[in-house]
């Protein structure tokens, strides 16, 4: 399953040069996890209410093209892989309009509790482990 987040490219996220500046590109890659995660109906609100923490462990981008302001861009995000202690997702950015392809990334987290012990989520939240595993065998 793959999910699309679109918006425009806002003055604030770009630099000097004028295109979007590259931190911008993690808090895109969470919106696209967020809302991932919201339409799949497993908002990280009730992942956190249930006492489980997704820290971000590792993550990656590759920049293809630049973004500039007033661009509008779509996030494709998709679950990369899934175990019971950790989680992936796989991100493409796009320029809405033209559909060019303008940075690809990862981003890695783990399952935890709230002092950052990994958990193992299928006997914690198997409900929500059992929505996200379909999914990923669907793929």
């Amino acid at each position: 399953m793959e999910t699309k987040t679109i918006f425009s490219v806002r003055y604030a996220e770009t630099d000097q040069m004028g295109i979007v500046h590259h931190a911008n590109y993690a808090v895109w890659f969470e919106m696209g996890r967020t809302d991932f995660l919201k339409n799949v109906g497993v908002a990280y609100s009730s992942i956190e209410a249930k006492g489980v923490l997704l820290p971000l462990y590792e993550m990656n981008c590759k920049f293809i093209a630049p973004a500039k302001y007033e661009d509008e861009i779509a996030v494709l995000t998709s679950i990369n892989n899934l175990s019971r202690v950790r989680f992936s997702f796989s991100y493409q950015v796009l320029n809405a309009n033209t559909k060019k392809l303008l940075a690809s990334g990862e981003t890695m987290h783990a399952w935890t509790d709230k002092d950052f012990k990994p958990i193992n989520v299928e006997k914690k939240i198997p409900e929500i482990y059992s929505i996200l595993s379909k999914l990923t065998q669907n793929e």
